[in-house]
Parts: C-alpha cells; sequence; structure tokens
C-alpha cells in the first residue's frame, strides 16, 4: 500500500519532519521515586523508577557504583497482532539490554556504589517507535526521582517511505516502510547513546536522516522539560536545561 500522498505528505496528514501529538506527564505515580506517563500518537508508555536501594542478590553488588536495572515490557493488551502474551521475549530482553546500556552513560552511577536503580518501562498500548518513547519516558522519570545524570535523553525513528526520509515512523511505516532507524541521543553533547537500522540506507541518507533526528529531538527536549516543570512549579524550566 502507499504510505504517502500524492502530495507528499503522510497519510496522517504530517510532513515529513512533524512529530505525531506528544505529551508528557511526570510524577505519575504516587510509589515510585520518580514516574512519567508518555503519551505519542496513540503510544501509551508508564516509566517507574526505584531506588537507588540496596542490591538483590548481594553478590552482584559493585563497590564502586550503582547498578542500573532496567526492564521494558508490553503489556498483553498493547497490541492485538504481535503481543497476545504476557511476560518478557527476546525483543523485549534486547530493548531492555540496550536502553541499561544508554542510562549507564547518562547516569552519575558513581555517586551511588553498592546500590541498585531500578527503571521500568511498560508500553499499554503500541503503534511504532515504542522502544524511543520507553527510553525517553525514563529519561524523565530518573530525574523526577533526582538521580543526577548528564543530560535528559530522548529518542526518536527515522526511515525510508516510499523513496523518502521521514521522522516519528507509526506502526504501518514501521512495518510497511523501506528502513527504520530508531536512535537516542543526548541532545545537550550530541552524542549517540543508541543507533539500530533495520533495512539499508545510504551514507548520504544515515547523513540526513540524523539531521532530522537532531532536528526532532529539539521538540521532544523541550516537553520533557516541560513536564518536570509542571511537576515542580517553584522550579524555573531554565534551570532545568
Amino acid at each position: 500500500m502507499a504510505l504517502l500522498n500524492k502530495d507528499g505528505s503522510r497519510l496522517d496528514g504530517r510532513g515529513v519532519t512533524d512529530l505525531r501529538p506528544l505529551k508528557i506527564t511526570a510524577g505519575v505515580l504516587n510509589r515510585a521515586a520518580g514516574s512519567c506517563l508518555i503519551e505519542w500518537g496513540r503510544n501509551k508508555v508508564l516509566a517507574a523508577v526505584y531506588g537507588p536501594h540496596e542490591v538483590f542478590p548481594k553478590h552482584l553488588t559493585n563497590p564502586r557504583r550503582a547498578l542500573i536495572n532496567a526492564r521494558y515490557i508490553m503489556a498483553p493488551f498493547s497490541s492485538q497482532e504481535e503481543h497476545g502474551r504476557s511476560g518478557p521475549n527476546r525483543r523485549s530482553i534486547e530493548i531492555s539490554k540496550v536502553a541499561r546500556h544508554v542510562f549507564e552513560n547518562v547516569v552519575f552511577t558513581e555517586r551511588f556504589p553498592k546500590t541498585m536503580i531500578d527503571v521500568h518501562m511498560e508500553v499499554l498500548q503500541s503503534d511504532g517507535g515504542t522502544r524511543v518513547s520507553a527510553i525517553t519516558a525514563a529519561s524523565v522519570a530518573l530525574a523526577d526521582a533526582g538521580i543526577p545524570m548528564r543530560d535528559l535523553v530522548c529518542g526518536v525513528s527515522v526511515g525510508r517511505v516510499d523513496g523518502k526520509l521521514v521522522v516519528d515512523l507509526d506502526k504501518y511505516e514501521d512495518n510497511l516502510g523501506e528502513s527504520d532507524v530508531p536512535v537516542v541521543i543526548s541532545p545537550r553533547t550530541k552524542e549517540l547513546l543508541l543507533f539500530q537500522l533495520d533495512g539499508l540506507l545510504s551514507k548520504k541518507e544515515v547523513s540526513e536522516g540524523l539531521d532530522m533526528i537532531f532536528e526532532a529531538a529539539n521538540v521532544i527536549r523541550e516537553k520533557q522539560v516541560q513536564a518536570l516543570a509542571d511537576k515542580f512549579k517553584d522550579v524555573d524550566s531554565g534551570d532545568l536545561q
């Protein structure tokens, strides 16, 4: 099926660089140290942070830094087509692992030796791009928990659809398009913390796609900061940059 209209716009009316509607809410869970709900298009992802706390099992304790325990899971009702059973699968285990690597690079783990920080990401409803949505939400949840980080990280995908590069692919564009590249970056330092490629892109397309991602990340970063500013109304949003 064609994924672009005759005028070059996408089926949902977006331009090639437009994000889906994005809403980020910090502090949605009372019993978590930090939490966040992200509503990105039809995606709904809940992130919660617990800790730092004592390591269990104790033999994993690192005397020099905190351990990051990241868990990504899709609720069995989140997508009828692909996730009809509960519990982790190969995909969720892989995403949990790459999310842990992302946060190990931004959290000041050396400030919390002999402890563990749990980062839970639960996909309640999915529509493409759930891994970048989950990591974006978890970054806000870590900040909400007061965990010191080098930066608020954010993610977005880019891919080729009907021969054109587009940002923030939905499920149909992801499944039926020619390529999909989920990326997580540190907007402050411009570092790539996650880069995965499904499909084929030329060197020029990769370069152009990264430019589109960095541009979109500025919009996402503003939403993250605003969500934290709304949670802590006595803090100037400029202090969170």
